[in-house]
């Protein structure tokens, strides 16, 4: 029972963590630089620029928002493109792994028996595995550049400082409970496979009526109450033939 509760919380997980990093991609704020609210003066001037895989923004201090588009695919910088890609594989291995979870889960009826469902379970973990460290190639990515880009401008002050945003965070917390589903699958599949392979092994001994018979019989005779009688048969033929000397 403790099986089929542990790979549906290992299917919740990846598929939470799955939904995690796909809104990355439609959300704002990858990359944020403030300027400006510095006390001091009567009226504090604040602007903030943000960025994500699709615009750069621009925000005053009036919450007006002016955005402008990336342009089209060849003229997009080279990390941003290939950001873009690698999520894109990672939620395409996770859908592939998410309907193969189904199949391979012992509370479902599909699959085939259940050496065919731990395999296609395993399978589903791999799936999300890769899919888990694709994404986590494209979220390390862009942190790498944007902490470049920081760095860069601690030493030059006329470029703007960006520092990693809130979405960044949600994805990598996103490919943690991927991980940690694929975990769970894993440890579940493993575990029911060695619990087989141990207990293949009694039934060959005491399976049926009759190998319990011979055993038994194997033991009455080598016990210790045959080897008793057989050494008091010996001792009584050797008195014998001292008196018949």
């Amino acid at each position: 029972m403790w099986v089929r509760h542990a790979q549906i919380l290992g299917l919740l997980l990846c598929t939470l963590g799955w939904v995690f990093v796909g809104c990355t991609l439609a959300m704002d704020h990858w990359r944020v630089a403030q300027l400006g609210g510095q006390g001091g003066n009567s009226v504090v001037v604040t602007a903030w620029y943000w960025s994500d895989l699709w615009k750069d923004c621009y925000e005053d201090s009036t919450a007006v928002v002016n955005c402008v588009n990336f342009g089209v695919l060849w003229t997009v910088k080279t990390y941003i493109q290939a950001v873009r890609g690698l999520l894109m594989i990672g939620l395409s291995l996770g859908v592939i792994g998410t309907v193969l979870t189904f199949f391979g889960m012992e509370c479902t009826r599909l699959g085939g028996d259940q050496r065919s469902k731990d395999r296609m379970l395993m399978t589903a973990s791999a799936f999300h595995l890769v899919g888990c460290v694709s994404d986590l190639a494209g979220y390390c990515l862009y942190i790498n550049r944007v902490v470049g880009a920081f760095l860069h401008a601690k030493v030059d002050p006329t470029k703007l400082s960006y520092e990693i945003g809130a979405t960044l965070y949600l994805g990598l917390v996103g490919s943690f409970l991927i991980l940690l589903g694929c975990t769970v699958h894993c440890t579940t599949s493993c575990r029911v496979n060695h619990q087989k392979s141990r207990h293949s092994m009694v039934p060959s001994i005491s399976g049926k009526g009759e190998e319990k018979e011979i055993f038994r019989g194997y033991k009455h005779i080598c016990g210790p109450s045959k080897m008793s009688n057989d050494f008091r048969d010996f001792s009584s033929y050797k008195m014998a033939s001292v008196v018949t000397v």
